[in-house]
This record gives C-alpha cells, structure tokens and sequence, in this order.
C-alpha cells in the first residue's frame, strides 16, 4: 500500500527538483498517518496561475506561495447494496479504491522572493511549503493564533525529521 503523489513542473522561473519534494511530502504524509493506498497532486506553477487560482479559490488578488486544496469526501462505498460488503460469491475481491487527499500548488518565484525576506535557502523556503501544504490537506489550518503556534511546531517536527537543510 503506497501514497502516490503526482508531481509536476509548469513553471520556467525556477528549476525544481520533484524527485526531493515528492520524497519530503510522502514522508510528512506518512508521519501524519496517512495510511493504504492514497493520492497527492503536487504542482509547482507561475505567478499568473497561482494568482488565477487564488482569486478564484481564495477571494484574494495576486499570486501567493501555495495553495491547498483537499478533497474531503471519503471514497464511495462498493460493493452490493444493501450491505455494500462484496461482489458476490466466487468472485474476486473488489480492488482498494485510492483516498484522494488533494492538491497542493506551489509558486516558485513567490518563494524565491520569501526565501529573500525569510532569509533562507530557495530549497529550505519551498521545503517549508510542500510541509505547509499537506499540513493543509489533512486540517490543519492557522487562523488563530494557537493554531498556527501548533502547526508551525509541526512543520518544524517534520522538516527536521526529513530535510537536510542547504548550506546557507
């Protein structure tokens, strides 16, 4: 049973090393409990089509770092109904269906600018958005002042755990 995350590059400002952060997501996911087969989009995009994003999603003019967009229905029961249990005697089990976490969408040239101002590494600074982003997907949020104390130290906990910073 695996988390499948599906990466990809559609931006041209920065190159992007999905291998690293398709490896930091899956092990963020997992130390989150995720769990059996799962699905993950992890996309890095432009000013233009984040800021689109955000308008539309968000409410909020202009690009930003990330986005995170879970899916929150759980996968539809199968199977006969009314018990839903099986297909039936003598045949073969049905096949897991995948939980489909979500979305994240990341702006590299966004991050390039924060990384500046944060006074990191452009890696540390987008290491730090992919853990934000699947923070996101499984509730975790920042609203209030108590929350995003909490999820910062998780994002920490995390980083720490599966990131090798870059040489400052």
């Amino acid at each position: 049973m695996t988390i499948d995350i599906y990466a990809a590059d559609e931006q041209h400002d920065h190159a992007i090393e999905l291998e690293t952060w398709v490896a930091l997501a899956n092990a963020s996911l997992t130390d989150e409990g995720v769990r059996g087969l799962a699905e993950v989009s992890l996309i890095f995009l432009d000013e233009s089509t984040i800021a689109a994003l955000n308008q539309q999603f968000m409410g909020k003019e202009g690009p930003t770092d990330v986005l995170s967009f879970p899916i929150d229905n759980e996968p539809e029961p199968s199977g006969r109904v009314p018990d839903a249990g099986g297909n039936g005697p003598g045949e073969p089990p049905l096949p897991e269906i995948p939980q489909l976490i979500g979305d994240i969408v990341i702006c590299p040239a966004v991050a390039a600018v924060n990384a500046v101002e944060h006074e990191v590494s452009f890696n540390d600074e987008i290491a730090l958005l992919v853990v934000h982003g699947v923070l996101h997907l499984l509730g975790w949020d920042h609203v209030e002042d108590e929350e995003a104390e909490r999820m910062e130290a998780r994002e920490r906990e995390l980083l720490a755990r599966h990131y090798q910073k870059s040489p400052s």
